[in-house]
C-alpha cells in the first residue's frame, strides 16, 4: 500500500494554503505606493507598435469574457490549433531556382539534413516545360515532400508542368502537398500594376484552382502574402490586418464567380513574417486562426476544414542587418520559436545573410538546424498550445485579434482590399507606422544591436554585401494602377552611413573623447558619445580623462582628430566651454555631449552648435558631421 507523503512540518498538501489571496486592489495600491507620486501609464505601461497597451501584470480576471478560452485544441475558432496532441509544423527550406540541376542538387541535400518541406523560388522563364521542372524535381519523393512554388506570375503553368510529371511518375495526386504562391492581389501591391489586367488575372486565377482541384486536391493554389506587408514596416495588427482583407477579397471574387466557397477557402495559404516582438508574434498567429475561421463560417462553408487556416511563416527581412550579421541569427531564432509556439504549420528560417547575398552552405545549414534543435533538443513539437493559459499571451491574443478586428472592418468600410488600395489607405498606414518604427531607431527608443546600439566599430561591410530590392529608389512601373509597397529593412539608413565612411577616399574621420571632472559623468558621457560615432564607421580615441584642461589640449593638439567630444557633467561644461573653443574652434569640430540646460545659450553664444543626448536623432547629427567632413 502506498505511503501518502507529505512535506515535512505540513499539515495538508496544498502550499498555496499558506499565502493569503491577494487582490487585484491591492496590488494596485502597493504599485502606486512605490512609484511615489510617478506616472503609472508612463512608467509601467508600454504602448506597443500596434497601440495595444501592455500592462505591468496579468492576472486571472484579465481573462474573463474571452470565450474562446472555452475550447480545446482542435476545435472552432482554433485559437488553439488543430491538433489534439503535439505541435506539428513542417521544416521548409526555400531555394533560389537559377539553374534546375544545381537547385536539385541543393534541394536532396535540405532533404537529407532535415527539411521535410521544399520551396522552390523560381527565376522567370528558368523553368519553361516539362522537363526543365523533372529536373528540378528529380530523386525528390513527391508523396513524402511537400512542394512548394514561389513563380511570382508562372503558377499556372508550373502546376500545369507538375501535373504532367505526377502522371508520367504515376504518383497518387490525392498524396501530393505544397502549394503555389499565385496571388494575383499580392502582385498588385507590390508591382502597383495586375499581372495582365484585373479581368484576366482573376479569370486565370479562378481557372486554376477549378482546374486542378481534382488534379491536385492537396494542393494550395492562391498564396496571400502577409510578409509583404511586415517587410515594408507594417505593424503585426496591419500585416493581419491586411492578410485577412486580401483573403476575403478572395473569396468574395471566386465566389462571385460561381466557385463553391468551401473549395476557395481551402485552396488559399497565408504567408507571413515572424518579426522581433516575441509574444505578439506567438499571439498573431493564435488570433489568425481565430478570426480567419470567423470570416469563412460568415461565408457559410458546409465543411469544418474550410474553417482552418493553412499558416506558411518565414523569418523577417526588416529587422535584418548587413553588419554584425551574426545577430540575424539570434534574432531568426526567437522568430522561429515564436512561430513554433504559435503553431504554424510550415516554418522557413532564413539564412542569416540572405537578405544582402546568396546564402552559404554554412548559413543554410545553421538556419535549418535552427528549427532541428527546436523540434529534436528542445521538443517544442511534443506539446499542445504551449502558451495556453499564460495570463499575458491570451490577454495579448485578444488585444491583438480585437485590434486587427477594427482596422480589417476599416478596410471593408473602403470597399474591400483593392478599392483600400486603390485608395491608398493600405500604403498609408504603412508608412506612417514605418516612419515612425525608424525614427524611433534614430532616436534610439528601440534599439537594433549592432547597428543604432553596441556597435563593433572596426567592422566592414562584407565585399559581397548588397542591398535586395529595398530603399526608395526602386523605379516605379509605367502607368501604375496603384502606389506599390517598397520592402525596406530598418538597418538601411544607418548601413549607409556606415558604407559612406567606408568609401570614403580621405582618412577615416578620429572622434577624440576629451573626459574632464566628475568621473560618472564622464565616463557616461563618453560612452554615450563613443556608441553614437561607432555608427557612422568613425574611429574612437577614447581617454580615461584628464586632471586639467591643458593636458586635454595638449592630447588633442598631438592626435589632430577631425571631432572632439567635450564629456564631463551639466555643472561642469561652463568652466572648460571657452577654453576648449578659443583654442581647438579652428583646428576641429567641436561637440558636446548632453544637452546643459541652464548653459545652453551661453555655451551657443560661444560658438558651440553641436549637442548629442538620448534625444538627438542619431541619423541626421551623424549625416550633418559627414557633410560638414565632405564624405559626402
Amino acid at each position: 500500500m502506498k505511503k501518502h507523503i507529505t512535506m515535512p512540518g505540513r499539515k495538508g498538501n496544498n502550499l498555496f494554503e499558506d499565502f493569503p489571496v491577494v487582490s487585484t486592489e491591492k496590488w494596485e495600491e502597493k504599485i502606486r505606493q512605490d512609484l511615489r507620486g510617478a506616472d503609472y501609464d508612463k512608467k509601467l505601461v508600454w504602448l506597443s507598435p500596434e497601440s495595444i497597451r501592455i500592462k505591468p501584470y496579468y492576472r486571472s480576471e484579465h481573462l474573463e469574457g474571452l470565450d474562446y478560452l472555452n475550447y480545446p485544441p482542435g476545435e472552432f475558432p482554433y485559437t488553439r490549433g488543430y491538433w489534439k496532441s503535439g505541435n506539428k509544423w513542417e521544416i521548409r527550406e526555400d531555394i533560389l531556382v537559377k539553374q534546375p540541376e544545381e537547385a536539385n542538387s541543393k534541394a536532396l541535400r535540405a532533404l537529407k539534413n532535415g527539411a521535410a518541406a521544399l520551396g522552390f523560388n523560381v527565376n522567370p522563364g528558368v523553368v519553361k516545360n516539362s522537363e526543365d521542372l523533372a529536373k528540378l524535381l528529380d530523386g525528390i519523393d513527391l508523396e513524402k515532400t511537400s512542394i512548394n512554388f514561389l513563380t511570382g506570375t508562372e503558377g499556372p503553368m508550373i502546376i500545369l508542368l507538375l501535373a504532367e510529371i505526377i502522371k508520367k511518375r504515376n504518383v497518387n495526386p490525392g498524396e501530393v502537398c505544397g502549394s503555389v504562391n499565385h496571388d494575383p492581389i499580392g502582385y498588385l501591391t507590390m508591382n502597383g500594376k495586375y499581372i495582365i489586367n484585373k479581368e484576366q488575372d482573376f479569370d486565370n486565377a479562378a481557372g486554376l484552382i477549378e482546374n486542378h482541384d481534382r488534379k491536385l486536391p492537396a494542393f494550395r493554389l492562391i498564396g496571400v502574402n502577409g510578409m509583404n506587408f511586415r517587410n515594408a514596416g507594417a505593424s503585426a495588427v496591419m500585416e493581419l490586418a491586411f492578410s485577412l482583407a486580401a483573403g476575403n477579397e478572395y473569396l468574395s471574387i471566386f465566389t462571385g464567380m460561381g466557385l463553391p466557397v468551401d473549395l476557395v477557402a481551402q485552396k488559399i495559404q497565408f504567408n507571413l513574417g515572424s518579426g522581433s516582438n516575441y509574444f505578439m508574434e506567438i499571439a498573431k498567429l493564435r488570433a489568425a486562426r481565430m478570426l480567419w475561421a470567423g470570416i469563412v463560417q460568415a461565408w457559410g462553408p458546409e465543411s469544418q476544414e474550410s474553417l482552418k487556416t493553412y499558416i506558411h511563416s518565414e523569418t523577417s527581412d526588416f529587422n535584418k542587418t548587413i553588419y554584425d550579421p551574426y545577430v540575424n541569427m539570434l534574432r531568426a531564432t526567437t522568430e522561429a520559436m515564436a512561430s513554433a509556439i504559435g503553431g504554424t504549420n510550415s516554418l522557413y528560417v532564413k539564412p542569416f545573410d540572405r537578405s544582402f547575398r546568396d546564402s552559404s552552405g554554412f548559413s543554410e545549414r545553421i538556419a535549418r538546424n535552427t528549427q532541428l534543435i527546436l523540434k529534436d533538443e528542445a521538443y517544442f513539437d511534443k506539446v499542445t498550445d504551449p502558451s495556453a493559459g499564460s495570463y499575458y499571451i491570451e490577454s495579448l491574443t485578444a488585444s491583438l485579434a480585437s485590434e486587427t478586428w477594427k482596422l480589417f472592418q476599416q478596410v471593408e468600410k473602403e470597399g474591400g482590399y483593392i478599392a483600400a488600395l486603390e485608395k491608398g489607405f493600405i500604403q498609408k498606414k504603412i508608412k506612417e507606422i514605418c516612419r515612425k518604427r525608424i525614427l524611433n531607431l534614430a532616436t534610439r527608443k528601440e534599439v537594433l544591436v549592432g547597428t543604432n546600439q553596441y556597435v563593433n566599430s572596426e567592422e566592414t561591410a562584407c565585399d559581397d554585401a548588397v542591398v535586395r530590392e529595398t530603399g526608395p529608389d526602386k523605379k516605379l512601373p509605367d502607368n501604375p494602377v496603384v502606389e506599390p509597397l517598397k520592402k525596406i529593412r530598418a538597418a538601411e539608413a544607418f548601413e549607409e552611413l556606415r558604407m559612406n565612411t567606408e568609401k570614403f577616399a580621405g582618412k577615416t574621420p578620429e572622434v577624440f573623447l576629451f573626459g574632464y571632472g566628475d568621473k560618472n559623468m564622464r565616463k557616461t558621457q563618453a560612452d554615450f558619445a563613443a556608441n553614437l560615432f561607432a555608427i557612422a564607421g568613425f574611429n574612437i580615441v577614447d581617454n580615461t580623462g584628464f586632471e586639467t584642461v591643458e593636458k586635454g589640449l595638449d592630447a588633442v593638439r598631438e592626435k589632430k582628430p577631425e571631432i572632439v567630444v567635450l564629456c564631463s557633467s551639466d555643472e561642469e561644461y561652463p568652466e572648460i566651454a571657452d577654453i576648449i573653443y578659443q583654442n581647438l574652434s579652428d583646428k576641429t569640430i567641436l561637440v558636446i555631449a548632453g544637452y546643459p540646460k541652464k548653459s545652453i545659450e551661453n555655451l551657443r553664444e560661444t560658438g558651440y552648435k553641436h549637442f548629442i543626448h538620448i534625444k538627438t536623432d542619431v541619423l541626421d547629427i551623424l549625416r550633418e558631421f559627414q557633410r560638414e567632413l565632405k564624405i559626402v
